[in-house]
Formats: C-alpha cells, structure tokens, sequence
C-alpha cells in the first residue's frame, strides 16, 4: 500500500471489517455503533505514518494497533459523553440515548479492555514499551477527564491549569499514538519522543480548535449541541481570558450567566457568552494562542528524520486541522 493512501478511509475499512464479536448482542452492538459512527480517525492515521516513516509496510499488526488507539478514543468519548450528559454524538445519538447509562457504561469498560487485548495479540516489536506507553497514556487522559469535571465548581481556573487539562485529556493521544508507530517502526529513543512532543502540541491546537467550534459553529456542522460547553458551563481558555479582560460589570455577568443555579434560556445564555467572548477579545486570543501551539507543532516536525513524503503527509495532516469546521 502506498503512503498516500493513508487516510481515514484506512482505518474505516479496518474497523469494518474487524468488529467486535460477543455476547451479550447488546453490549457488543453498542460497542460496534459508536466505532462506526465515523469520525476524521486522526489518532490512528499519525500512528500508521509514524510506522511508515522509516521505511516499513503496512501490516495487520500495526493496523492493530491503530485500532486499539482508535478503540480507546472511543471508549473515552462514550463514557465523556455519559458524564457530560450529551446527547448527540457526531450527528447521532450517543450511546447512553441508544441504549442507556448502564449499557454504554459497560461498552466503555469492554472497549478499554479491547485496546489491551489487541496490543497483546501483535507480534509487533518492543511491545512491552508500547504497552508502557499506552498505559501512561491512559491514566493521563482520567487524570485530565476528572480535571475537566472539577473546573465547574472551580471558582478560579487559572490559563496554565486549563491548557495543563487539555494535554492529558486531549494532547497525549495522539502524542501517545504517534509514539507507538515510532516505536513500532524502529526509531531511536530521541526520535520516538520528538514524535510524541509534536502530537502534544498538533493535540493542543486541535483542542483549541474543538473550543472555538464549540463556542461558535453552528450544530449541523459540528454534529453536537451548539454551544455545549457553554451550556455545561465549561470554563474553557475563552472563559478564563474573558474573565480577565472585561470591565468589572461584564466580568460578573459572565460569572453568573457560568453559575450552575442559575436557569437562563439557552439561546440567550449561549448569544450572550458569545458577544462577551468577542468583546473581551477572547476568539482572537483563542486563536493566536491554537496558531502558536501549530507553529510548535511545525517546529518540531521539521527536524526529524524520515521519509519526505511521509513527513510531506504530516505537514498536510497539520494543515487540514488548521481551519477545520467540525
């Protein structure tokens, strides 16, 4: 298979045809649903071309382990989406709506175990240290899940404790599955972790983006509630630094439209935060900020050595994240 055609589509192809079999019906066609509800598989897409940067085939092993990286992407959101409450999840019901709490509880747990299982049945090499890494992964991604509950009832959030947040709940996946590709591959220590630091900031940026989206896209682009965050009361970086900038009036009526016993209608809670977020300056600032975490991203790509046109499909994969619209 030729490099270019590493795409989602890859991936697509190989959830399809490997779905996850067993009983009872209902916990395995939960768990079958939200792996094929699409999605951009971008976690899995890094670790083939980290894999395929020095030289190497595509096989069923690696394919493996981008899958199990994929199952545990999945596994997170079905359970994020049980703790936010959410309905929709990339324009279709979540799991929790399909079937209930309990089931899409159990599918998630099932789903995490599957990662393992997978990793465990590749012959691929250093398999110990890629279970090394995607364990460390894993409990950094429930140390920033429960970091982004806690933020609600925060009274301060500060800038650092957020962006801090987003890498372990966001950034060290795809950090984590580029790691394993290049670990898989061959790669010397320093180059496995140059892979892994250009996924935390290409992570950073794309969670700012998710931000921005989520603060500003309309519902039928993003294929979730408009407005999600603010909603839930999300104190993202577009919180934090409107907190900041605006005078001392608007600054409480911001606190108040983000207090969890407060009732306001949702089109007015999510217009009003919105036009506060404009006027303080916080899209703008949100958006240098993503812009700063791609220009690391580039950076840190540029002096890694690989194949060109596998470091060419990187630099395109970052700009495709770039200006994104769901």
């Amino acid at each position: 298979m030729e490099n270019r055609l590493i795409n989602s589509d890859t991936i697509e192809n190989y959830i399809l045809s490997n779905p996850f079999i067993g009983k009872p019906e209902n916990l395995y066609n939960s768990m079958n649903y939200i792996m094929q509800l699409g999605g951009k598989r971008m976690r899995p897409q890094l670790l083939l071309l980290a894999y395929l940067a020095k030289e190497n085939s595509l096989n069923d092993d690696v394919l493996k382990l981008a899958l199990a990286i994929e199952t545990f992407h999945n596994f997170s959101l079905v359970h994020d989406d049980i703790m936010d409450n959410a309905p929709m999840r990339r324009g279709k019901k979540t799991v929790h709506e399909e079937w209930n709490i309990p089931t899409a509880i159990l599918s998630g747990d099932n789903l995490l175990t599957k990662c393992y299982e997978l990793i465990l049945n590749t012959g691929v090499s250093h398999k110990e240290l890629i279970l090394k890494e995607f364990t460390s992964m894993a409990s950094l991604v429930s140390d920033g899940q429960q970091m982004d509950m806690n933020m609600p009832v925060k009274e301060m959030v500060t800038e650092e404790e957020y962006l801090k947040m987003i890498e372990f709940k966001t950034a060290v996946l795809p950090a984590c599955a580029l790691k394993m590709g290049a670990i898989a591959a061959g790669f010397e220590n320093h180059e496995c972790q140059a892979f892994y630091n250009f996924g935390v900031s290409l992570g950073l940026a794309f969670q700012l983006q998710d931000d921005y989206l989520d603060a500003f896209g309309a519902a039928e682009m993003i294929g979730k509630q408009e407005g999600g965050d603010i909603l839930e009361n999300k104190k993202t970086i577009l919180y934090i630094h409107a907190l900041k900038n605006l005078n001392e009036d608007l600054s409480k009526e911001l606190k108040e439209l983000f207090e969890a016993n407060q009732t306001f209608n949702n089109s007015y809670k999510i217009d009003r935060v919105r036009d506060l977020f404009i006027e303080s300056g916080s899209k703008d600032y949100l958006l240098k900020l993503k812009a700063q975490y791609e220009q690391d991203a580039l950076n840190i790509l540029n002096p890694i050595n690989m194949l060109p046109d596998i470091k060419e499909s990187l630099f395109n994969f970052l700009g495709s994240l770039q200006n994104r619209k769901s």
